[in-house]
Parts: structure tokens; C-alpha cells; sequence
């Protein structure tokens, strides 16, 4: 049989290790030769049969000269079957991704998906919504591309940049404009078209192909492929963010929930990995760790780690030193971190302190400006060299808000001003302020001044306070930009579709408390002003005021004290919702059925429902009408002497008579409805709100310090007037907008992302690289040297030992075999030479001499 036969028939069979590894060891014996094409056969043939040792062992031993191309085909076959192990062994032996990765091959391998998967669903989804209007050539047998890009459009939104998405589908519109839809010329334009966007799709694959098999493993829920390309490629930390993001949106819509599972345990590998990884960078540089934190990603969208951070909810990376440092140093500006709250606020109400040495700030713009560069040429952080000064956009992400050219020229003295209205901190004072004294005033008008029509002074003042409320959450629902109302969502600032920012502002939860309590205004003060509903609009009011003092709470997020105490109370509500639903249906059971059985024959529907729900739940608070529910303590008045005796109450009509028939089955319920409310359901209360607080007490810190970045970039972003002088600001950012100026504040949101020039991102990437590699080494020998591993190598050398010994003991066996049998033989050969010797003596007919036994075995 040939080496091709053998090939033929074993390579579908899954035979004993022992077997394979004869196999494989032959099949590589009888090639004999120095060239890698000789080997592609047995290579694939390993690959089939997973036996990564035996190809580490027989086929690279290095006599084997191998070339990229001759491994490309049995990497796809490992890609394909799930063979990680084969694809590190085949990455780390000179093969390369660039030349490997096709459009063709990466379309091979999304066709790996399987039928009922979800991501197979999704391929689907996008191709079906995007390929309606594309004509079909001819068929093609070379496989295309499916539309990834509309895939992760669909699952992060602009978190993730279409990388394939317009070229595949005949829409290159950031390049080539869009397609016509003429009959004329149609197919011509379309084949231009596709040649022209294959053209691109081979330079961008070939840019980074790791990551767009990091993708495709994360999209096909391929843990281990995962891991190796994260581990291979670049933007660490962002891509370990971006993966957990990814992870948990798709773990939502899984539909099996074993793959749910499995997708949410990779999701918290890679979160632990960006929080251990970001640890590393942080403990070697801080400067650097926090330009990581703020760069923009092109992989993800331009989203920075934060932001990414913040859309996959990994509080635990908000938890850490290094994010913590840079959220503090945003909130306080250029003041110094440890100026102290009565200096601020006596600062802020008295505001020629800031030229006092009461406010501390730190180091000046140019002082800073001398000193980074200083910095810069001994450490390279830039790039640029000693005669042209740092770029400003580098100074943003350690939080200095004297950035703008403007305000170069102005002297440390004079600056003060500006960095201290322009600090978060003080916006956020401001606004606490500002928050207090328009509760004041509310309580006052719904007190004092609220006046049947027309409204007074300080009325008058409350509207137009609620008016500035309203345009800032307007501003913020917009996304911080009143240019894109006037455009319709479509301003250069605009990075994301109005539908979009629209959905993060809502789904905050102190943004849909603020827009109940704005709603309830204007719905509360267009009642009042209309003839008629007065005292309807005072009521609205008058509840609104509760929604805007319980707004009150998010002042309290900030504190360290307070703020982990307000994830503990909103955890808690949730059991008490819980709480009521149990007690509402055991509430309805009660007072539906003493009801019935007390007064069978009131008609009056206010007062019977009065009865079923109010009169029960004061019950388990101890107001109990015991005349009421037991007739035997009452006076008996005969009301009717049809269908029984009945007793009336003192004082009330003749239709709310108590029946006295089964009085005492009323009792008996009472008595059990206050067992089972005041103590089963009562203490079942408590026991959900003991296992909440000690379930959430351990990780109240990471809710808090995650709120923490939402609150900080909140009041970053937010103008440093505060209600109602904020209206000035918004004045000037809609005139700004519409006259089409493009100069920033300083207070701008984009304070939270950075453009980095591209040498000075390359030299961040190459040292998180370092990094990287050296936290995956020391990860490496902790796991060599912890017990875990101690213990599997001493199972191992165990294993290894019991094995030689009892190799040592079937040799011992056949030994003492063949002892024996030379024992036996010797006894032959002895009784051969006597019976010789006796022969030759014995007369004629004499007997030989019996011939001895053989061994037992």
C-alpha cells in the first residue's frame, strides 16, 4: 500500500494515540527528504487527528526547511476544526497573516457558522436587508464575503467601525460616491465596483489581519482563538474592552443557553484581562496609562477605553488606581486635588479668593508645556524632537483645561479665572446650588404664592428657572450640541445619529427621573393657567415637587460615603416591588373575601373598594376596627329581620350593616391575614433586603466608582453657568453652532478623547505591546508556579513512573522466563550427555534414563 493509500484510508478514522503516533512517525520516516512539500499530507493529516505533539515532534524539528505557503493550508484546516493549538504552533513557525487572509478565505470562515446559530442568523439578517437592491451577475463558485460590517453596526452601534461593511456591498460612499441605480451601465458600473472594493478589501485585510480573526472568533464564540489573536495582535487593552462589550451584546441574544454561558464567561475573561493589563501599563507609566485611557480607537469606532468600558458595564475597570487618578484629575481641572471644599465654596461665592493663595492650582500651561517637553526627549513620548514644542492635543488627557491657543498668552495669575469656572467641580457645586434654591423656591409658590390666575413675580421666576431645565436636557439629549436640532441631527460635530444619542440619554436613569418631573411641570402649569383645572394643576404640581426633590439624590452619587449607599437603596427597591406583588395578591384574597362575608349587601362600589384594599393594609399596621369586624363587641341594632340578624354600627346608615352570619370565619381570617402578612411576608422582606445588601455591600464600590465616570463626564461637559444664568450659554452655543464656528470650550466633552499625532500613537501602541508581552510572561510563570500546575506536573512524573515500573515488571516476567527456560535447557543438555554416556555402557535392550520436565509456565 502507498503513502497516499494509507493517507486515504486512515486519515477519516480516529484510532488509539498509539496508532496515530505509528502512523504519523511512518508516514514522516518514509518521506525522507529535507523539503517542506513532502510533509503537506502528514501535516494535514495531523491537523485532522489534533496531535499537536507528534507535529511539534516529527515535522518541526527544524531539518524541515518550511515557507509561509506551505502552511497555509493546513492553518485554514485548524481555523476551520477549532484547532488553537495548531494554530499558534503554525503562527509561531514563519507564517504570515498578511499573506494568508484573503476575502475569499475570510468569507471560507464565516461559512463555518452553524445553520441554527445565532451569529449564522445575524450573516443572514444583514445580507437579506442589504443585498435587496444589489443585482446578481452571474453565480460565482469563490464564496463572498458576508456583511460583518452591518452585523456590528446592528450590535454596537458606532462602537465598532465597518471595516469590509461599504465595500463588500457595493457601496464604497466614503470614497466613490453612491451607486446609481440607472439600468444603463448598471452591470459595468457594478463590476467596476466590486473590482475596485476587492482591490480595497485586500489592503485592509492585510493592514491587521489579527484582528479581523480576533472578529471571527468572537463572533463564532470561539474562546481559545480568541485569546491567541488578543494576544498577538494590537490596541490591547481597547480590543480586551471592546471583546467583553461584544461578548455580552451577543450573550443577550443567544437563544441557547449554553452558548449564553459560555459567550458571558469569555466576556469576563477579557474584562479580567483589560483590568490585569491596564494595572501593568499603570504601574510603569502613568503618563502614558493615561493617554491609553483617552486615545481613540479606529478599530472601535474612535470609542476610547473609557467608553467602552462604560457600554460593557466592567465596573471593575473603572475600580482601578489608574482610572480612578484620571477621573480625579478631570473633576478638579487645574486645581490641585487636595484643596479643600470650604476654600471652594468660599471661592465661589466670594470670588476674588481665586486670586488668593486660598485655591491651590497646579503648575502653570507653560511651566507644564516645558516640563513635558523636558520629559518627552529623554523618554520619547512624542516623537517630534527638541525644537518643536508638544502638540496641545497631548496635554488634554491629563485633564488641562488651558489648552487653547487663545489662551497661551495669558500669565498663571490671570488664568485662574478661567481654570476655576471652567473645573468640573465647580460646575458641579454650581449646580448643586442652584438645584437647592430652586427647591426653595418651588416650596414656596406651591405654599405661599400659588394664586388662582394670573401667576405672580416668583412664580413667574419658577417658569422660566424650569425653562433653562428644560433646554439643558435638550442639550444633553442632543448630545451636548444645539447645532444638531437646527440641522436635524446631521452637524460636523455630530459623530453619531441623532436616534442614537437620543437612546443613550433615555436610557440613563437620572435623565428619565428628569424628564417625569419636567413633563409633570409643564403638564402641572398648563393645567393651572387653563380656566377650570386650577386645583388639577396644583395637584400635578405639588407631586412633581416630590420627583424633584428625589432628584435630589444624584447630587449625593459624587460622595464616597453616600454614593455606594444609593446602589445599595436602588438594588433594594427591586425586592420591595418583589414584596408587593406577594402582598397585593394576599391583600386582594383577604379583603375580597371579609368583605363578602361582612357587608353582602352594600351597593356603594367607592367604599366596598375602599374597604377591600385600604382598610387591609392598615391592618397590618395595627389599625384594626375590632367593633367592625367582630359584631359580638358592638351594640345589635336589628336592621332587617329578612335572611338572618344583622348589627349596625353607631352612626353610620342603614346600608352598612355587618351580617352576623359567620362572624366568626371573619375573625379566624384576620387572625391568619396578620400571620401571614406581619410575619411570613413581613421578615421574607427583610431576609431579600439582608441577602441584597450583602450581596451588593462587596460591590457597591465598583457600582459607585462606575456612576462615578458618568457623573464626572456629565458636569465635563456641561456649560460652568448654572440654572437659570445657564440660558446665556446656551444662547451662545446655538449662535456658535449656526454661524458655523468651530472653536471648542473648554469644558468640551471631547476633553474624554484624544487624537494622538501618528507617531506618537505608534510609540503608545509599541509600548503597550511591551507591556502586554510582559504581563503575558509573568502571567505564564505564576500559573507555572502555582499549586495547580506543581500538582499536574507531579501527576504527570507520577504517571510517567508508574508506567516505567510496570514496564520494569514485565521485563522482570520475562526474565525469570527465560531463566527458566535456560534452566530447562541446561537440564537437556545434562541429560543428553548421560544418556550418551550410559549408552555406550548399557548392554543391548538396557532402558535410557527418564528425561527431566520441563518449566511450569
Amino acid at each position: 500500500m502507498t503513502r497516499k493509500e494509507l493517507l486515504t484510508v486512515y486519515s477519516s478514522e480516529d484510532g488509539p494515540e498509539e496508532f496515530e503516533t505509528i502512523v504519523l512517525r511512518a508516514l514522516v520516516k518514509a518521506c525522507g527528504s529535507s523539503e517542506a512539500s513532502a510533509y503537506l499530507d502528514e501535516l494535514r493529516l495531523a491537523v485532522a487527528w489534533n496531535r499537536v505533539d507528534i507535529a511539534q515532534s516529527e515535522l518541526f524539528r527544524g531539518d524541515i526547511q518550511w515557507r509561509s505557503v506551505h502552511l497555509e493550508a493546513s492553518l485554514m484546516d485548524a481555523l476551520l476544526n477549532d484547532r488553537h493549538e495548531f494554530v499558534r504552533l503554525l503562527i509561531s513557525h514563519g507564517l504570515s497573516l498578511c499573506h494568508f487572509l484573503t476575502p475569499t478565505r475570510l468569507a471560507q470562515l464565516y461559512s463555518a457558522a452553524p445553520p441554527n446559530s445565532l451569529i449564522r442568523s445575524l450573516l443572514d439578517q444583514a445580507s437579506h436587508g442589504a443585498g435587496t437592491k444589489t443585482p446578481v451577475l452571474k453565480p460565482s463558485a469563490e464564496p463572498r464575503l458576508p456583511n460583518v460590517g452591518q452585523v456590528l453596526l446592528m450590535l454596537l452601534g458606532k462602537m465598532c467601525a465597518p471595516r469590509y461593511h461599504d465595500w463588500v456591498t457595493g457601496d464604497p460612499h466614503h470614497d466613490h460616491g453612491c451607486m446609481e441605480s440607472h439600468q444603463g451601465g448598471e452591470n459595468t458600473h457594478l463590476l467596476s465596483v466590486r473590482a475596485t472594493s476587492d482591490l480595497m478589501l485586500d489592503a485592509v485585510l492585510g493592514e491587521t489581519p489579527w484582528s479581523d480573526l480576533f472578529l471571527w472568533a468572537l463572533l463564532l464564540n470561539r474562546a481559545q482563538m480568541a485569546l491567541y489573536f488578543w494576544e498577538i495582535g494590537s490596541n490591547a487593552v481597547a480590543s480586551a474592552l471592546g471583546a467583553c462589550l461584544l461578548l455580552r451584546v451577543l450573550a443577550r441574544l443567544e437563544y441557547e443557553a449554553e452558548e449564553a454561558a459560555r459567550r458571558k464567561d469569555l466576556a469576563a475573561k477579557f474584562e479580567g484581562l483589560g483590568v490585569d493589563l491596564f494595572g501593568e501599563c499603570y504601574r510603569n507609566s502613568e503618563d502614558r496609562a493615561a493617554r491609553l485611557l483617552l486615545r481613540r480607537c479606529p478599530f472601535w469606532g474612535d470609542a476610547t477605553c473609557l467608553q467602552l468600558a462604560m457600554q460593557a458595564d466592567a465596573r471593575a475597570f473603572f475600580a482601578q488606581d489608574g482610572v480612578q487618578s484620571l477621573l480625579t484629575q478631570k473633576w478638579w481641572g487645574e486645581m490641585d486635588s487636595t484643596t479643600p471644599i470650604w476654600a471652594l465654596v468660599l471661592a465661589f461665592f466670594c470670588p476674588p479668593l481665586i486670586y488668593t493663595n486660598l485655591i491651590t492650582f497646579r503648575k502653570s500651561y507653560e511651566e507644564s508645556t516645558q516640563k513635558d517637553l523636558a520629559f518627552d526627549m529623554d523618554r520619547g513620548l512624542n516623537g517630534e524632537g527638541p525644537a518643536r514644542p508638544a502638540d496641545p492635543r497631548e496635554k488634554m488627557p491629563l485633564g488641562g483645561v488651558m489648552s487653547q491657543p487663545s489662551r497661551r498668552r495669558c500669565s498663571p495669575h490671570l488664568s485662574r479665572w478661567p481654570q476655576f469656572w471652567g473645573a468640573p467641580v465647580t460646575a458641579f457645586m454650581g449646580n448643586v446650588v442652584s438645584y437647592l434654591l430652586f427647591l426653595l423656591l418651588f416650596a414656596r409658590v406651591l405654599l405661599i404664592d400659588f394664586q388662582p390666575p394670573p401667576p405672580g413675580a416668583l412664580e413667574l421666576l419658577l417658569y422660566f428657572w424650569a425653562f433653562t431645565l428644560l433646554c439643558e436636557e435638550l442639550r444633553q439629549g442632543l448630545g451636548g450640541d444645539w447645532g444638531s436640532l437646527a440641522t436635524g441631527g446631521r452637524g460636523p460635530s455630530s459623530s453619531q445619529p441623532l436616534y442614537h444619542r437620543l437612546h443613550l440619554y433615555i436610557t440613563d436613569t437620572w435623565n428619565q427621573c428628569d424628564l417625569v418631573a419636567l413633563t409633570f411641570f409643564l403638564l402641572g402649569v398648563g393645567c393651572r393657567l387653563t380656566p377650570g383645572l386650577y386645583e388639577l394643576g396644583r395637584t400635578v404640581l405639588c407631586l412633581d415637587f416630590m420627583v424633584f426633590t428625589l432628584r435630589l439624590l444624584h447630587i449625593f452619587t459624587v460622595n464616597k460615603q453616600l454614593g455606594p449607599k444609593i446602589v445599595i437603596v436602588n438594588k433594594m427597591m427591586k425586592d420591595v416591588f418583589f414584596f408587593l406583588f406577594f402582598l397585593g395578591v394576599w391583600l386582594v384574597a383577604y379583603g375580597v373575601a371579609t368583605e363578602g362575608l361582612l357587608r353582602p349587601q352594600d351597593q356603594d362600589l367607592p367604599k366596598i373598594l375602599r374597604r377591600v384594599f385600604y382598610r387591609p393594609y392598615l391592618q397590618i399596621f395595627g389599625q384594626i376596627p375590632q367593633e367592625d369586624m367582630d359584631v359580638a363587641l358592638m351594640e345589635h341594632v336589628n336592621c332587617s329581620s329578612e335572611l338572618g340578624f344583622w348589627a349596625r354600627p353607631s352612626g353610620l346608615q342603614a346600608g352598612s350593616c355587618v351580617s352576623r352570619y359567620a362572624n366568626w370565619l371573619v375573625v379566624l381570617l384576620l387572625v391568619i391575614f396578620l400571620l401571614v402578612a406581619n410575619i411570613v411576608l413581613v421578615n421574607l422582606l427583610i431576609a431579600m433586603f439582608s441577602y441584597t445588601f450583602g450581596k451588593v455591600q462587596g460591590n457597591s464600590d465598583l457600582y459607585w466608582k462606575a456612576q462615578r465616570y458618568s457623573l464626572i463626564r456629565e458636569f465635563h461637559s456641561r456649560p460652568a453657568l448654572a440654572p437659570p444664568l445657564i440660558i446665556f450659554s446656551h444662547v451662545y452655543l446655538l449662535i456658535r453652532r449656526l454661524s458655523k464656528q468651530r472653536a471648542r470650550l473648554p469644558s468640551s466633552p471631547d476633553n474624554f478623547r484624544v487624537l494622538l499625532p501618528k507617531e506618537t500613537e505608534r510609540e503608545l501602541l509599541t509600548w503597550e505591546s511591551v507591556r502586554k508581552e510582559n504581563f503575558l510572561l509573568a502571567r505564564a510563570r505564576d500559573k507555572r508556579e502555582s499549586d495547580s500546575e506543581r500538582l499536574k506536573r507531579t501527576s504527570q512524573k507520577v504517571d510517567t513512573a508508574l508506567k516505567q515500573l510496570r514496564q520494569i515488571r514485565e521485563f522482570e516476567q520475562r526474565l525469570k522466563g527465560l531463566e527458566q527456560e535456560v534452566q530447562h535447557c541446561s537440564r537437556v543438555l545434562g541429560w543428553v550427555a548421560e544418556a550418551l554416556s550410559r549408552s555406550a555402557l548399557l548392554p543391548p535392550g538396557g532402558v535410557p534414563p527418564p528425561i527431566p520436565p520441563g518449566p511450569k509456565d
